[in-house]
C-alpha cells in the first residue's frame, strides 16, 4: 500500500484517536500529522507484527504521551496548567452537571484507566487495539476498563448522596 492510501484510509482513524486523548482539535490534528509524517519518513519501520491502524495508533499514543510529558515540565516551571475544554465531551447523560462532574473524575482518574476508559468510550477503539497500544492483551484491557467505569460510577454514587445529606 502506498503512502497516499495509507493516509486517505487511517487519517479519520487516527485523528478521532488522538482526539479522544487530548479533547483539543488542534493538538490532535498536529499530532496526527506528526505520526503520519513520521511514518513517510521511516516507512520500514512498519514490520506488520500488528495492523496498520494499531501501529498508527502506537505512533500517535507514543507522541501525546511525550507531548504531556512536555507540557507538565513546562507547567511545573510556570506554575498554570491548561484544562481541557468541557464542551469535548461527546457523551450522552442526563444532564451537564453530570457530563461536567463525569469529566473532572476522569481528568483526577490515575493511569492507565483514565486513557484506557478514553480510548474506549471517546475513541471507540476495540480492546484489542487498547491493549496493542500498550503492549498488553486485549483481556488487560478489558479489565482496566471495567475498573475505570466502576470507579467512576462509585465516585459519581458517592457525591450524589453526600448532596443529600
Amino acid at each position: 500500500m502506498h503512502f497516499e492510501e495509507v493516509y486517505a484510509q487511517y487519517f479519520r482513524k487516527v485523528y478521532s484517536f488522538v482526539l479522544s486523548l487530548s479533547r483539543n482539535e488542534h493538538t490532535a490534528e498536529e499530532i496526527t500529522q506528526e505520526t503520519f509524517f513520521r511514518v513517510m519518513k521511516h516507512p520500514e519501520a512498519f514490520q506488520g507484527q500488528s495492523s496498520v491502524n494499531t501501529y498508527l495508533c502506537s505512533i500517535a499514543h507514543n507522541l501525546y504521551i511525550s507531548g504531556i510529558r512536555r507540557q507538565k515540565r513546562q507547567v511545573s516551571s510556570i506554575g498554570t496548567e491548561e484544562t481541557p475544554d468541557p464542551k469535548d465531551l461527546s457523551l450522552d447523560y442526563e444532564s451537564k452537571d453530570t457530563i461536567r462532574r463525569l469529566h473532572v473524575l476522569l481528568h483526577q482518574m490515575e493511569e492507565p484507566y483514565k486513557e484506557v476508559f478514553s480510548l474506549r468510550v471517546f475513541g471507540e477503539l476495540p480492546f484489542a487495539e487498547i491493549g496493542s497500544v500498550f503492549g498488553k492483551s486485549d483481556s488487560w484491557a478489558r479489565v482496566t476498563y471495567f475498573r475505570a467505569k466502576q470507579r467512576l460510577q462509585q465516585q459519581l454514587e458517592e457525591e450524589k448522596f453526600e448532596t443529600f445529606k
